[in-house]
Formats: C-alpha cells, sequence, structure tokens
C-alpha cells in the first residue's frame, strides 16, 4: 500500500482489517486497473479460517459481521491546506471509503468487495513510496493496534528507526478522543500492548520512547529489529 495509505487512519476492527489485508494481497499492486475496470475481490471462509488460524465457524461469523460494517468505513487522511491572507490554514481533513459495493450470500461463506475507485491509486501501479509486507507476519495478531503499528515500523524497515508526531500517531492508530486527551492512554492501551504482542508473537525486538517539548509529549520514536534468533511463536 502507498504510505500516505499506511499513516492514515483506517478505522477498521481487526476482523475488517483481516478481510481487507487478505482482499489486497489479491491485487496486482503493479498493474494499474485499465478502462475504468473497478477490481473485486473475494474472500472465503475456509481462505479466512486458514490465512488467520481461526476454525471455520469463527472466520464464518466474522466474515458475517465485517459484511455489514465494511461499506460504511472511511479512511482517513490529511493534507497541507493552502494559506488564506498569509496565514497558514490546518490541514484538510480528507476521508474516503474503502469500497464501493460489498457483497455477502448467506449459507456460501464469501464475502466480495469492489474497491472504492479513488484509493486503487493507494493499491495499485504502486512504483515508490510504498509499504510491503508478508500477510502471514501479521495473521497471529489478535489486535488490530499491533497490526498497525507492524504497518507504520515496516515503511522504515531499511533504517531500523521511526519516528511519528504524536497526533499523526494517533490518527494512524484511530485513537479515541479519551485517549489521544492522555498520552498516558495512548502509553497504556495501545503502545505497549502492541509492542509486547509484535515482540512476543512475530520475532521483533521493539523499544520505544516518547519525545517530550518541555512536559508534553510531541512524537513517539521506535527503534526495532527483526529478532536474530529468529524467535517466531
Amino acid at each position: 500500500m502507498s504510505n500516505a495509505l499506511t499513516r492514515a487512519g483506517q478505522g477498521l476492527t481487526l476482523a475488517e482489517k483481516r478481510i481487507v489485508a487478505a482482499a489486497v494481497s489479491k491485487l496486482d499492486s503493479r498493474r494499474a486497473p485499465q478502462g475504468g475496470e473497478t477490481p473485486i475481490t473475494r474472500i472465503t471462509a475456509t481462505e479466512y479460517a486458514e490465512t488467520f488460524h481461526v476454525d471455520p465457524n469463527t472466520a464464518y461469523e466474522q466474515l458475517q459481521a465485517a459484511a455489514k460494517t465494511l461499506y460504511s468505513r472511511s479512511i482517513t487522511f490529511y493534507e497541507a491546506a493552502h494559506r488564506r491572507n498569509g496565514a497558514p490554514l490546518p490541514p484538510t481533513k480528507v476521508q474516503m471509503r474503502w469500497v464501493g459495493i460489498v457483497k455477502y450470500q448467506v449459507g456460501e461463506g464469501w464475502v466480495e468487495l469492489h474497491w472504492w475507485p479513488d484509493l486503487l491509486p493507494h493499491l495499485t501501479a504502486l512504483k515508490g513510496q510504498f509499504t510491503t509486507y508478508q500477510l502471514q507476519q501479521a495473521s497471529a495478531l489478535r489486535s488490530i493496534y499491533s497490526w498497525r503499528l507492524l504497518e507504520l515500523l515496516t515503511r522504515f524497515k531499511s533504517t531500523g528507526w521511526a519516528e511519528y508526531d504524536i497526533d499523526d500517531f494517533a490518527t494512524a492508530m484511530d485513537a479515541t478522543e479519551k485517549q489521544r486527551e492522555n498520552f498516558n492512554n495512548i502509553k497504556r492501551r495501545i503502545i505497549e500492548p502492541a509492542v509486547a504482542e509484535l515482540n512476543a508473537k512475530d520475532g521483533w525486538i521493539i523499544e520505544w520512547e516518547p519525545i517530550k517539548a518541555g512536559r508534553k509529549v510531541k512524537a513517539v520514536r521506535f527503534t526495532f529489529e527483526r529478532d536474530p534468533q529468529g524467535r517466531l511463536l
């Protein structure tokens, strides 16, 4: 996916993220849709169960539940705004759907996603400024925060460190207003559990620290590497 999509607020539950990620993995990221073509991707309960290591009944239930909500999920971007009367404007909030149509057939055990056209440049014909990882890396994760942190760190895998402005980080993590009010909430509810799960389940060694301006946290910095011992549960 494009780095812009990686940084965006994705607005997905864990089950929805699994479906979307499995569907994205089926797209050809090097090829642009031709002649206004809108790609359609189908995920079956069997695929879902095998990929994410859940039993078939759970897979069926999660597909059915996600099919009811995916159409209303939106991605949140912030774009730089123009100046007005010489004064800078705050960033422009942009929201975009993941899909234009979701189909689910009762008793058949599949979900079909018709991708939102304006999203396709963030998923296909990617030539630069993109993030890629193996779906298997995320398959054992049980927290959407862990998955999102995986994406944010993978974007900087060549350097082994990443630093995010706290507002950008909170947006990418879809932090609630209550969590944004106090950094300790982000620390306890988002960062610490996500780091712990990635260290335990996905073979990472991650350390992090808040970057402060006075008493206020202005950014979070992560240093990370894959475990050289190959630890992977």
